[in-house]
């Protein structure tokens, strides 16, 4: 066989080899590069996964509390775990970004995370028309931010326990945009309308207030928005742990698309 014949099969093996691995129904590392920056992101591709169609891609954002550079701690919270017991038929590849220690999901953050997502698109068969987004508390944030400054990327989203105004123990945490006088929640609700989208809070959170979930799902019922508003009776900031667990959830979001 020749050398150049060689070396294709070779190829042709790892590469299938490595779909194969990677098709496993669980998170594995990968690595992108930003602006000459090396960003380690987790990947989850479904169990089935097959390069002979084009594949759902969620961007998951994490909170605060899984920022760091270890790119693990992203998988402790929300829809990670969830994926670790439910994900068996799971029908979409899912991204999981981590921002570092100090940074919220804006400027640098924001960018790596969507080249994360880019990166998988390409490996694993993306759909363009079926992008989602969602988030938990500070990625609850990014997914709004995200929703605001990516118009029409996002065929919907899930935002649980987020806001757009920055709670009083963390006021870096804000959606930037919004002028200072004049209605915020309508400004983003404006600015991201077309996208569905489905808001998850807790009753009783004492660290992001259920009147700000409230608020953004009256402004996008006010400007015509397709929205879901629901809210755990009894349940503090952990609103993530009902709002994944919500059967209804992934039919719905996955029976949207963006006309690309």
């Amino acid at each position: 066989m020749k050398l150049k014949h060689v070396v294709a099969a070779a190829w042709l093996s790892c590469a299938v080899a490595s779909s194969a691995w990677a098709a496993n129904g669980e998170f594995s590392a990968r690595h992108v590069q930003v602006n000459g920056r090396d960003v380690a992101y987790q990947v989850f591709v479904p169990k089935h996964w097959s390069p002979d169609r084009e594949w759902p891609v969620v961007l998951f954002l994490h909170g605060s509390g899984e920022r760091g550079s270890d790119n693990q701690l992203q998988l402790k919270q929300g829809l990670p775990p969830w994926l670790k017991t439910h994900g068996e038929d799971f029908p979409a590849v899912v991204v999981a970004p981590q921002a570092p220690d100090d940074t919220i999901w804006d400027g640098a953050q924001e960018q790596a995370a969507l080249a994360a997502m880019e990166d998988s698109i390409k490996a694993y068969h993306g759909d363009r028309s079926r992008l989602y987004v969602t988030g938990l508390s500070m990625g609850g944030y990014g997914a709004w931010q995200f929703a605001v400054d990516h118009p029409g990327l996002f065929a919907a989203a899930a935002v649980i326990c987020g806001a757009i105004r920055a709670p009083s123990d963390m006021p870096e945490l804000v959606v930037h945009g919004p002028p200072q006088d004049g209605n915020p929640y309508q400004w983003v609700a404006e600015r991201v309308k077309p996208m569905p989208v489905w808001i998850f809070h807790g009753e009783v959170d004492d660290q992001v207030a259920p009147s700000e979930a409230r608020n953004m799902y009256a402004a996008l019922l006010k400007v015509g928005d397709e929205v879901r508003y629901t809210q755990f009776p009894g349940v503090n900031h952990g609103s993530w742990v009902p709002a994944y667990a919500t059967a209804e959830l992934w039919p719905w979001m996955f029976g949207h698309r963006n006309a690309h």
